[in-house]
C-alpha cells in the first residue's frame, strides 16, 4: 500500500514496484492502511504540508502504531522523526530526533540532489546486496544527522543519515525508485521483509 501523501511522485514508485510484479494501490484511507501487509510513505515538498495532509486524512496517529514494515521515502523517511526544522514542523516521532536543513558549502549546493554513494554502518535486511560504494539517487534540502538508528550514511560535505531503521520502520533518504537497480534491489528487500 502506498501512502497517497500528496505531492509525491507516486506513479514513478508505483512503476518501480510493477517493474518487480507487485501492484500496489495508493490510498490515503486510514483501515485500508492499517490492513495492508506494508506500507510506503512516499513524500516531496514540505514537512508542514505533508504533516498537515496526514492528519486531515486521519492517518498522523494511525502511522505511528503501524506493527507491519513501513518504509519512508525521503520526506517519507523525514516525517518518521520527531521534529522538522522545515517550518519547524512536529512530525510522526516514530524516531527521536530532529531533521535540519542542510547547510550549502563550496561545490556542495543546497538542494543536495544527484547520484551519491552509500557507505553502509550497520547489517540490515533492507540492505541485503546493497554495498558500501553504490549510488543512489538524491533530491532533498533537510536531512537527519546520523544516529544509532542509522543504517547507511552519505556524505554531503558531513554524514549524514542515508537509511535509518527503528523496528518495523525503515526510511530512506534518497529515492529507490530513481535509483536503478540498487534501488530496485531495496524495494524488493522491503517487500521480502516480514
Amino acid at each position: 500500500m502506498i501512502i497517497d501523501s500528496g505531492g509525491a511522485n507516486l506513479a514513478s514508485l508505483q512503476f518501480a514496484l510493477e517493474r518487480l510484479e507487485v501492484r500496489a494501490r495508493i490510498s490515503s484511507e486510514p483501515a485500508e492502511i492499517a490492513g495492508a501487509p506494508r506500507v510506503v510513505l512516499p513524500g516531496v515538498g514540505s514537512a508542514r504540508d505533508a504533516m498537515q495532509r496526514l492528519h486531515a486524512a486521519g492517518l498522523a496517529q494511525r502511522l505511528r502504531h503501524l506493527e507491519q514494515p513501513v518504509l519512508g521515502i525521503c520526506l517519507g523517511m523525514q516525517l518518521l522523526y520527531r521534529h522538522s526544522a522545515e517550518g519547524s514542523t512536529e512530525c510522526l516521532g516514530v524516531l527521536p530526533g530532529t531533521v535540519g536543513r542542510l547547510l550549502p558549502q563550496p561545490g556542495l549546493p543546497v538542494p543536495h540532489m544527484g547520484w551519491n554513494q552509500l557507505a553502509l554502518s550497520a547489517s540490515d535486511p533492507l540492505l541485503e546486496g546493497v554495498s558500501s560504494g553504490d549510488y543512489v539517487y538524491f533530491v532533498h534540502s533537510y536531512a537527519a544527522a546520523c544516529a544509532t538508528e542509522t543504517v547507511a550514511t552519505v556524505n554531503y560535505g558531513v554524514d549524514i543519515t542515508a537509511v535509518v531503521r527503528h523496528g518495523n520502520f525503515w526510511g530512506t533518504q534518497f529515492h529507490p525508485e530513481r535509483s536503478g537497480a540498487v534501488g530496485a534491489r531495496i524495494l524488493a528487500n522491503f517487500l521480502a521483509v516480514s
